[in-house]
């Protein structure tokens, strides 16, 4: 039987020692701390804010408005799409790339005021798994209903980029349930576009079409 586990998870916040004062120290900041520190300093948000609309303002996006005042900078760091990405690496040499042709047009660097440098971060992550399974699409779609929305951000956020597996756990379930079009449907759903919570009334109602069917 080709059953679903859902996992919930915890993350442990780790400060990595590294700072930034202005955008020559984020480039290189960038481009040497871990993958769990890009997955954090792109993600944080849709966490921590996860009942209001989640605008993808990144870490690297606010520091550089908002702290060193350079709006052009801000404005290019978020409109990076995340959802077209398939690695970290591949989302880590996007910003990269941005901040060293911006650093190419600028003609001297801004440093941030004392105390509001920028400090990477990175977090830890505890996966367990919990009591709910599905067998089906119908158990499927009762369990969403049910689980945290931890469990939702794990299959669907951490899976695909975090643990490198390329896609959510949700489309990879219903591609070996032979349910290949519902699979493509779930793949092409923007998760960055919804809170958590209407994240998982989007999938329950994707779900119960294919349910119907």
């Amino acid at each position: 039987m080709n059953e679903f586990q859902f996992h919930t998870k915890l993350d442990q916040t780790l400060l990595l020692g590294i700072k930034a004062r202005n955008v020559q120290g984020l480039l290189e900041g960038i481009r040497n701390v871990p993958n769990s520190s890009i997955y954090y300093h792109t993600h944080r948000f849709l966490q921590q804010h996860h009942y209001l609309s989640p605008e993808p303002p990144n870490d690297f996006a606010y520091w550089t408005s908002e702290v060193i005042g350079d709006a052009v900078l801000g404005e290019q760091l978020s409109s990076v799409d995340i959802v077209q990405f398939h690695t970290i690496e591949e989302l880590r040499e996007r910003f990269v790339s941005i901040l060293e042709s911006h650093l190419d047009s600028m003609e001297r660097l801004t440093f941030s005021p004392p105390g509001e440098e920028f400090h990477f971060m990175a977090s830890r992550l505890f996966v367990f798994p919990t009591d709910r399974t599905a067998a089906n699409l119908s158990e499927f779609i009762d369990a969403l209903g049910q689980i945290s929305i931890n469990s939702i951000y794990y299959h669907v956020f951490d899976a695909k980029l975090r643990l490198a597996r390329g896609d959510n756990d949700f489309s990879r379930w219903f591609f070996d349930l032979g349910m290949e079009e519902l699979a493509d449907e779930m793949r092409s759903l923007d998760p960055y576009a919804h809170t958590l919570e209407g994240l998982r009334k989007r999938i329950i109602i994707l779900a119960r079409e294919y349910d119907n069917h």
